[in-house]
């Protein structure tokens, strides 16, 4: 059965009123993984520069309780929740240093710190606004709009779970006083773009000069459940044999594939470094396993495998392999 929401609960995942338009155009969904595929489309496509800092401007400050917007009464909640490990771990001095720093970080890059803050401590949190504070302005808007879709992530697989009610608040979608507030925004960002754009225009080079994080990352987003799944074992490999690749159907007698990390996904289903942070990733084959049996012994797979290919050209890409999974089937695609 074809699962039908409307403007105000894609507003509740994502505070972009274009991203809800186009979601509720989008729809009806067969399914959560339906959802979520036309959601990264949406976002990374569709929506344009104001319709990010809308949906930043939505959430509240990590450690606070007021977003600089109005936002719909379910964001709020999901907001309050998302952020309970961090304030169950807070202590006074290290809320008051997250202040200090979330302070810093806005009067640089213009907005919010975002982070997929769900069963992160305050400590965690902390850590990675100071990793990414020093990062350049094209490459930080990147990173939040990424930490943007992961929360639209969780929030879609909530709604599915959850569905709409009659008594859920009302969507509340922004005035024309904070759509000025928002231009104000736009302003900071526009500068950094319109910088970047004199750097390619003068020759030089406006990439990243090195990674900030390894070529190859995957999460595990538990769809049954609404959220994060933690504790589940990923391996990474990639395919090392006299024969060039693994063909379909075909026996490799298990000498074709070879280690490259191993890790456990944490609270919020991010796994650990799986491989080590270089400017090129060797082209080849390569297969994420997830132990999904163990992770939910019951469940219909005893494993799950995703094996994918990086060509030549594509070696200084990311490769974000996510999993999508229930008791009884499973998902991925290629994310960036």
């Amino acid at each position: 059965m074809d699962l039908v929401f409307d403007e105000n609960d894609f507003f509740g995942c994502c505070g972009s009123a274009r991203f809800a338009k186009e979601m509720a155009l989008a729809s009806p969904f067969v399914s959560l993984e339906d959802a979520i595929s036309a959601a990264r489309d949406i976002w990374f496509n569709k929506v344009d520069v104001n319709g990010w800092l809308e949906a930043f401007s939505a959430h509240p400050q990590i450690g606070g309780t007021h977003s600089s917007a109005p936002a719909s009464g379910i964001s709020a909640e999901w907001s309050k929740r998302e952020q309970s490990t961090a304030l169950a771990t807070a202590t006074n001095s290290s809320l008051q240093e997250l202040s200090e720093w979330n302070a810093r970080y806005r009067q640089k890059f213009g907005f919010v710190f975002l982070i997929c803050a769900s069963g992160r401590s305050t400590e965690e949190i902390l850590a990675e606004l100071k990793r990414r504070y020093p990062n350049r302005p094209l490459l930080e808007f990147e990173n939040a709009s990424q930490e943007q879709m992961k929360i639209t992530e969780l929030r879609l697989a909530k709604l599915f779970t959850t569905r709409a009610t009659d008594s859920s608040p009302a969507v509340k979608f922004p005035s024309i006083a904070s759509k000025k507030a928002e231009e104000g925004r736009l302003s900071v960002i526009g500068g950094h773009v319109n910088a970047a754009a004199s750097e390619g225009s003068s020759g030089k080079s406006i990439q990243s000069h090195s990674r900030t994080r390894p070529p190859i990352t995957t999460h595990v987003l538990d769809v049954s459940r609404g959220s994060p799944a933690s504790g589940v074992e990923v391996l990474l490999e990639t395919w090392k044999s006299s024969q060039t690749r693994p063909t379909f159907g075909g026996t490799d007698n298990g000498g074709g594939w070879v280690l490259l990390g191993s890790s456990t996904t944490d609270s919020d289903g991010r796994s650990g470094q799986l491989l080590s942070i270089v400017d090129d990733v060797n082209p080849g084959i390569y297969r994420i396993s997830f132990n999904t049996g163990k992770y939910n012994p019951n469940g219909f797979f005893p494993y799950v495998s995703v094996v994918f290919e990086i060509n030549e050209t594509q070696k200084r890409q990311h490769f974000h392999v996510p999993l999508l999974l229930s008791p009884f089937s499973f998902s991925t695609y290629r994310g960036s």
